[in-house]
């Protein structure tokens, strides 16, 4: 009872969301809901139904007594078919699995992101602030700025095209 009431509460779409699971996965896991709610509902309809056969009932009302005592054989006779349910017992363990090493792939995945993502925040904080750097500095962390600046000035180019028409003109005249 206790895993009904937890499982009822549960936001799935949250636990979607932030775990981060791809779509293939919530497409499995939606199937496997849906499949276990109906198989829930199928089992709560059967059960509820009677499972006793009232004989005596029937031979009160039927004047065929002869039918009545063959229904009564054939119901002592009843043996229930069994199956094998191996194969779909291996299909589950196989889905368990492969559910298994997805949730593993996107474990490593999300650390793998918290890490850099860690590291980026380290290094944000100790960054200095970018008043504080010289062209210099900026040449050395991006070559291509330094490479783009060299070529303006072998052309003879002063200004940074477009700037004038974002920042407009400082001349005063």
């Amino acid at each position: 009872m206790a895993s009904k009431a937890a499982a009822a509460t549960v936001d799935f779409a949250r636990v979607y969301s932030t775990l981060g699971l791809g779509k293939e996965t919530i497409a499995a896991v939606q199937a496997f809901r849906k499949r276990h709610s109906d198989a829930q509902r199928l089992h709560a309809q059967y059960a509820s139904q009677p499972t006793t056969v009232d004989i005596a009932h029937y031979r009160s009302i039927l004047k065929n007594k002869a039918v009545v005592d063959e229904v009564e054989k054939q119901l002592g006779a009843f043996k229930p078919v069994t199956y094998d349910v191996s194969a779909q017992v291996k299909a589950i363990e196989t889905f368990e699995a492969k559910a298994v090493d997805k949730a593993k792939e996107t474990e490593a995945k999300i650390n793998s992101e918290l890490k850099e993502l860690s590291a980026t925040l380290s290094n944000i904080e100790d960054a200095r602030p970018f008043e504080d750097l010289t062209a210099e500095e900026v040449g050395q962390a991006h070559p291509r700025i330094r490479e783009a600046v060299e070529e303006m000035i072998k052309k003879g180019k002063w200004t940074v095209p477009g700037y004038r028409e974002k920042f407009g003109s400082l001349d005063l005249m």
